[in-house]
C-alpha cells in the first residue's frame, strides 16, 4: 500500500513537468545498484556503467553497493553510499533529489547551473547555492546534514524553522519539528571516495554511424534478453523480496509512530539577498495614494534584515511628508525597518524585531496566530520576539508594538517551558499574556494622548478642543498657545466669552485621554504535553491547558467608558494533535469554559478588535474594548463546553489548506468560531506568482452567516500576476467591519495594488 501511495504522489508531482531528456549519467558503480524507471512498479532494472538517467527515474543502492552520477548540464556530482534510495525530480526552475533514506555526498557546482538545487526528505529540505555537503536520512525520521565547503540552508517542514550550515557544521532535523545546528565532530563526515573524470559520449555524426549503433544496440538487446544464470529467478526474487521488506518497514513505522507537529507551517528558506521594488496604489486613512517602494532584504548566516522605503504621493503629485519627517521625529526612522532578525527559534538565542506574524504561545489557548501587520501600512507597529533554548529549559518574550510603551503599554507575552528528559519528553509550560492598556489601540496621529476621534485637531499636538468648530482652539485646550490664537467666543454664541458669566459658557469637556485612562487584560496559561508516538509517517501527541482571563473594572472621568470587572477560565482536557504522511495535520480539543473566557482571545485580528469606537446619534461617541462587545450583557457566571478541531492539508505541494472550527454550547446560547486559509503553489500555475485567501470569524453566534458580518469578521486575499520575468502585479485586499453607531456594520476595506520587481 505504501509503495502505491508513494508512486501516486510522485507521479502527480511530475505529471506536467517531466521530460524524456537525459539529465544525468551513472559514472561509478559497485555492488548492487538498481533503477526504477518512471512508470515502473519496482527497482527491476540492474544499473550499468554509463546508464542514462531521465527525469522521474529512481535509484537504489544495496547493502554493499556504491554509485556516482553526474548531471550533464552543470557537472554536479552525487556520490551514493550503501542502503540509499532516492528519485530524480527536475522542474523548470528547481532540481530536487527526493531522498527516502540513506547517504548522499553532494558536490554541487555553481557555474553553468540554471536551477536551484535541493535535497528533500520526508522531514527536511536542504537548499544549496553551490557547496559540498553530506545528507544522511534514517528511516526513523531523523535527518543529518554535514557541511564540507560553502553554505546551505536546512528547513524542517514540520515546524517551518530554518538554519544555515557552513563548513565543519551540521544540522539535525527530525519528524517532531526539532531542528538543531551544531559543530560536526572530527571524522563525522562520511568517507568520500574519489571518482574518475567523466567523459561525455561523442555525438553521432553520420547516418552510417547511426545505423551501426542501432544495429549494435539491437544485438546487445538480444543478448540481454537471453537468460543469464545469475540474473534470473533468484535475482528477481531478491529484488521483489527487497521491495516487500521496504514496504513492511514503512508499515511498521506507520503502526509505531508520534509527536505533535507545530502548526506554524513551512516556508522556503530566505534568499541571501533580495531587492523588491513596488509601484502602485494604497489607501491610508481613507485617502488613495500612489506609492513607490524599495524593499531590500539581506540574509547572511543567522543574521537578516529588511527595509521598507516607501514614498506616498497624492494625485496632485505631493509627497506624504509625515512619513519622512525624521528631523522632528527621529522615531519615523524605525518605521523604515521591516525586520531585523538573528537565528531561529531552535537556536540557543534568537530574536526578531519589526513585523510579527503567526505568533502563538504554547498550544494557543490564549494567543494563537497573532499578527501586528493587520493594519499595515496605515498603522506601522514595531514588534519584538526573542527567546532562548538552554538544555531542557525554553523561554520566549513577545511585544506587539514597542511604540505603545509611550502610550501606557503594549500587548506582551511570556512563555517558559521545561522538558523532563529525552527518554521521558514530558513538557510543562506556563504563559503570561497581558495588554497593559487596550486604549493604546486608539489612533492618535499627533501623539498628544487624545485619540483622533475625540481630538478636534488630530494633526496638531498643541490643540485639542474646538467647541464651535471655527478652527480656533478653546481657552485652556492648548499647550503654550499665544493669546492671539485663542478663540474669544469659544461656544459660538456671538458673545465674547470675557463679557459672559462662566456659568453661561458651554464648552466641550477635556477629551478622553489615553494617559489618564487605562483598560487592561491579563491571562495565564499552565500546560502539559507528551508525545505519545513519533514516526516518519505518523505522529501523535496529547496535551492539556488551563487558561485564565481577567478584565479589571474601569470608568473614565467623562463617562465615555465604563467596564465592569470580568474574569473566567478555560480548560482543555484533553487535546490531541496528529500528523499523517507529512501531508495532513489534525488537532482536536475538548474545552470547558467558565465565566468571561474565550479561547484564542489574542488572535490574528486582535489589533482590529482590541478597542473600537461607536458614534451614537449625531455626536456621542462611546468606546468598547474587545471583552465588552465579546461578552456584551452576558453574565460572568456563564458556562459552556464544546469541541474545537482544526486540519491542515498539503495537497502534494500543489496547494495548502487549513481550517478550524469550534462549537461551544451553554444552557441558552451557542458560540461558534471558524477560520480558513488557502494558499496555491504558484509554481504550478502559469503567470501567477502568488495566490492566497483567508477568512476568520471567532466567538460568534453564526460564523457562517456571511450576509450579516460582525466586528469579529475579517477576510482578505493576495494575488500576484507575472507580467514578465521578475515583474509582478500584486493585488492585496483586506476587509473588516465596524458599527457606525446605529447597529449597522460598515465594511472597512484596505487595498494595495503594486507592481513589484524582484532582483
Amino acid at each position: 500500500m505504501t509503495k502505491h501511495i508513494s508512486l501516486f504522489i510522485t507521479s502527480l508531482l511530475l505529471f506536467t513537468q517531466l521530460q524524456a531528456d537525459v539529465i544525468a549519467r551513472l559514472i561509478k558503480i559497485e555492488g548492487d545498484v538498481y533503477f526504477k524507471r518512471m512508470g515502473m512498479e519496482s527497482f527491476s532494472e540492474k544499473a550499468k556503467l554509463g546508464a542514462a538517467i531521465q527525469n522521474g527515474d529512481a535509484i537504489k543502492i544495496g547493502d554493499s553497493g556504491f554509485g556516482a552520477i553526474i548531471y550533464l548540464d552543470d557537472k554536479t556530482i552525487l556520490k551514493i553510499k550503501e542502503n540509499t534510495k532516492f528519485a530524480f525530480m527536475d522542474t523548470k526552475n528547481t532540481r530536487t533529489i527526493d531522498l527516502s533514506h540513506g547517504t548522499l555526498l553532494n558536490d554541487v557546482k555553481t557555474q553553468g547551473r540554471t536551477k536551484s538545487f535541493r535535497i528533500q526528505t520526508p522531514v527536511s529540505v536542504a537548499s544549496v547555492k553551490g557547496t559540498q555537503f553530506a545528507a544522511i536520512v534514517s528511516q526513523s525520521g531523523v535527518d543529518s546534514f554535514i557541511g564540507k565547503e560553502g553554505l546551505f540552508e536546512v528547513l524542517n517542514m514540520v515546524s517551518g524553522e530554518t538554519v544555515s550550515v557552513g563548513p565543519g557544521q551540521k544540522a539535525i532535523s527530525n519528524s517532531a519539528g526539532n531542528l538543531i545546528q551544531a559543530p560536526a565532530a572530527p571524522g563525522e563526515y562520511p568517507e568520500d571516495p574519489e571518482v574518475e573524470e567523466f567523459q561525455e559520449p561523442e555525438p553521432e555524426e553520420t547516418e552510417e554511424q547511426t545505423e551501426t549503433q542501432e544495429n549494435s544496440t539491437e544485438e546487445r538487446t538480444i543478448e540481454q534478453e537471453r537468460p543469464e544464470p545469475e540474473e534470473t529467478p533468484e535475482l528477481q526474487e531478491e529484488i521483489e523480496e527487497t521491495e516487500v521488506n521496504d514496504q513492511s518497514e514503512d508499515l511498521s513505522e506507520l503502526e509505531e509512530s508520534p509527536e505533535v507537529p507545530d502548526e506554524s507551517g513551512s516556508s522556503a528558506p530566505s534568499k541571501p539577498f533580495g531587492m523588491g521594488m513596488g509601484i502602485g496604489s494604497v489607501t491610508i486613512d481613507g485617502v488613495l495614494y500612489n506609492q513607490l517602494a524599495l524593499r531590500p532584504e539581506i540574509n547572511i548566516g543567522k543574521i537578516g534584515f529588511g527595509l521598507d522605503l516607501v514614498l506616498y504621493l497624492d494625485f496632485e503629485g505631493n509627497i506624504r511628508t509625515e512619513d519622512w519627517d525624521i528631523a522632528d521625529d527621529p522615531s519615523k526612522l524605525l518605521d523604515k525597518i521591516l525586520y531585523i532578525k538573528y537565528g531561529q527559534k531552535t537556536d540557543p538565542i534568537w530574536f526578531k524585531y519589526g513585523n510579527i506574524e503567526g505568533m502563538t504561545l504554547g498550544y494557543g489557548g490564549l494567543m494563537n496566530g497573532y499578527s501586528n501587520m493587520m493594519e499595515f501600512p496605515s498603522v506601522r507597529r514595531i514588534g519584538l520576539n526573542t527567546g532562548f533554548n538552554i538544555g531542557p529549559v525554553d523561554g520566549e518574550v513577545f511585544f506587539s508594538n514597542l511604540k505603545d510603551f509611550s502610550r501606557g503599554g503594549t500587548l506582551t507575552g511570556l512563555r517558559a517551558a521545561y522538558t523532563v528528559s529525552e527518554k521521558f519528553p514530558l513538557t510543562i509550560g506556563m504563559n503570561v499574556v497581558s495588554d497593559l492598556n487596550m486604549f493604546s489601540g486608539l489612533k492618535d496621529s499627533d501623539e498628544d494622548s487624545y485619540p483622533d476621534i475625540f481630538d478636534d485637531f488630530p494633526d496638531n499636538p498643541t490643540f485639542w478642543n474646538d467647541t464651535d468648530g471655527d478652527g480656533w482652539a478653546d481657552p485652556g485646550h492648548g499647550v503654550d498657545v499665544p493669546d492671539s490664537l485663542i478663540d474669544i467666543d469659544a461656544d459660538g454664541d456671538n458673545i465674547i466669552d470675557a463679557n459672559e458669566n462662566d456659568s453661561d459658557i458651554q464648552l466641550k469637556a477635556t477629551p478622553f485621554s489615553i494617559n489618564d485612562n487605562k483598560a487592561s487584560a491579563l491571562g495565564y496559561t499552565f500546560d502539559i504535553g507528551y508525545p505519545i508516538f513519533t514516526g516518519k509517517l505518523f505522529s501523535l501527541g496529547i496535551y492539556s491547558e488551563f487558561n485564565t482571563l481577567s478584565f479589571p473594572s474601569t470608568t473614565s472621568s467623562d463617562s465615555l467608558f465604563t467596564r465592569l470587572e470580568r474574569s473566567g477560565t478555560g480548560i482543555t482536557v484533553p487535546g490531541l494533535r496528529a500528523s499523517f504522511f507529512s501531508i495532513l495535520d489534525l488537532t482536536i480539543e475538548y474545552r470547558i469554559v467558565n465565566g468571561s473566557f474565550v479561547p484564542n482571545f489574542f488572535d490574528q485580528s486582535y489589533d482590529l478588535t482590541r478597542v473600537v469606537t461607536q458614534t451614537v446619534g449625531d455626536s456621542v461617541t462611546i468606546i468598547k474594548t474587545k471583552d465588552m462587545f465579546t461578552f456584551d450583557e452576558s453574565s460572568n457566571d456563564f458556562k459552556s463546553s464544546g469541541v474545537f478541531g482544526s486540519a491542515s492539508l498539503n495537497l502534494f505541494n500543489l496547494a495548502s489548506f487549513s481550517a478550524s472550527y469550534a462549537n461551544m454550547v451553554a444552557e441558552s446560547d451557542t458560540i461558534q468560531s471558524f477560520s480558513a486559509f488557502v494558499n496555491l503553489n504558484a509554481e504550478n500555475i502559469p503567470k501567477i506568482s502568488t495566490a492566497m485567501a483567508y477568512y476568520q470569524r471567532n466567538n460568534d453566534a453564526n460564523p457562517f452567516d456571511f450576509e450579516n458580518p460582525t466586528e469579529n469578521t475579517i477576510m482578505g486575499y493576495r494575488v500576484g500576476y507575472e507580467l514578465s520575468k521578475g515583474v509582478n502585479l500584486i493585488w492585496d485586499f483586506r476587509q473588516f467591519y465596524r458599527d457606525n453607531g446605529t447597529g449597522t456594520m460598515e465594511p472597512i476595506k484596505q487595498t494595495t495594488i503594486e507592481t513589484t520587481f524582484d532582483f
